[in-house]
């Protein structure tokens, strides 16, 4: 079984020793590759468990939403996802503009909901089932 690290090579030794007693084998690392002999991983670990382990490591580091690991028969591969540049900016600058520029407050007076609008609010709003009544419970004779 391989994992391929991609990216993620600087993290290669903590994810090694992570999957080590989950796994059941020692890994042998080899530049951006994982790989663990098949004949010494613990009997019902697969591809797919692998994965999920990889998945609770990069959460664990704060780096689950930068990465996505893929499954192909007995080989992992861990790949960075490329952000837009829309999406970015819509995460980062958004925030700091909507903090920088506070609302003008409105100088317009709200006139007091009349009758007829209050009315016309509470028919407006769905009415909800009945609760049931409980059964009365039968007497002993």
């Amino acid at each position: 079984m391989k994992v391929a690290l991609g990216t993620l090579k600087n993290k290669g030794d903590e994810l090694a020793a992570f999957l080590e007693p989950r796994v059941g084998s020692k890994p042998s690392l080899s530049g951006d590759e994982i790989e663990f002999e098949d004949a010494s991983v613990r009997a019902g670990v697969k591809p797919r468990h692998v994965k999920t382990y990889i998945k609770r490591f990069l959460y664990m580091n704060g780096v689950r939403k930068k990465y996505r690991v893929f499954v192909s028969g007995k080989e992992l591969t861990i790949q960075e996802i490329e952000l837009g540049e829309e999406e970015e900016e819509e995460k980062g600058p958004k925030k700091a503009t909507e903090e920088a520029e506070p609302e003008a407050p409105t100088e317009i007076a709200e006139e007091p909901p009349t009758k007829e609008a209050a009315t016309e609010q509470k028919a407006a709003k769905p009415k909800k089932a009945a609760a049931k009544k409980p059964r009365a419970k039968k007497k002993k004779e």
